[in-house]
């Protein structure tokens, strides 16, 4: 399942050339400490094997305002895990409304940041808590607080698998599948999806690939 969390937005402006041009750097998740609002513990390292996939890969984690596909704000320099969490620097693509006014309410305090992720691995602690230890990372948004953490909350909370409407509306999105392939796959199945596809497109089918298995697995543990 397609999960957030947020932290608070500890913004660091390097100097004045760099607050012109929108650039900005902080903690996008920190590890251990009290459980987030929806009983994750992130535990050191869970970010590092999918930092690598997207090195590997020559892609990086969206940027994006409220967790919405359909309105990036900016592109991520750097990530990197180091001893408190998953340090990230970026910038804000100023001439792009939204990115503006995010910039501006970032320096007064107003934006925390929400990891968007695939939970690969877990282990239960308890009383509905789990210690995160494997992520695939698919985007960092800039979201505000605290009326939106709340309702970024009440959609996880409130997706049925049971509904197939729902689901077929969830995995379009999680896997960036246009309406027509979503309701492909879920009519047929994977080779329903790639009967009608072309050869160049083995490099993109395979990125669906293993998002559906990162799907099954986080099915599997939740």
């Amino acid at each position: 399942m397609h999960t957030f969390h947020s932290a608070p937005l500890h913004l660091k402006l390097l100097d004045a050339n760099q607050t012109r041009t929108g650039e900005f750097s902080g903690y996008a998740s920190t590890f251990g400490g009290d459980p987030d609002s929806q009983g994750h513990v992130i535990e050191p390292g869970a970010f590092n094997k999918s930092l690598t996939r997207h090195a590997v890969e020559g892609t990086k984690p969206a940027m994006l305002w409220q967790h919405n596909r359909n309105q990036p704000v900016g592109v991520w320099l750097s990530m990197v895990e180091d001893s408190r969490g998953l340090l990230v620097s970026g910038k804000l693509t100023l001439d792009v409304a939204i990115a503006k006014e995010s910039y501006a309410l970032m320096k007064d305090g107003a934006l925390a940041m929400s990891i968007g992720f695939f939970m690969l691995d877990a282990k239960p602690l308890g009383a509905g808590l789990s210690l995160v230890k494997e992520i695939d990372l698919l985007e960092v948004s800039l979201v505000s607080l605290p009326a939106n953490k709340r309702a970024v909350i009440t959609e996880v909370k409130s997706f049925n698998p049971n509904n197939p409407r729902e689901f077929e509306r969830q995995v379009r999105d999680a896997l960036g599948l246009s309406s027509r392939e979503a309701k492909r796959l879920m009519s047929g199945g994977w080779p329903a999806l790639v009967r009608d596809e072309q050869s160049d497109n083995s490099q993109e089918l395979a990125l669906i690939a293993s998002r559906l298995e990162a799907i099954t697995k986080s099915l599997r543990t939740n």
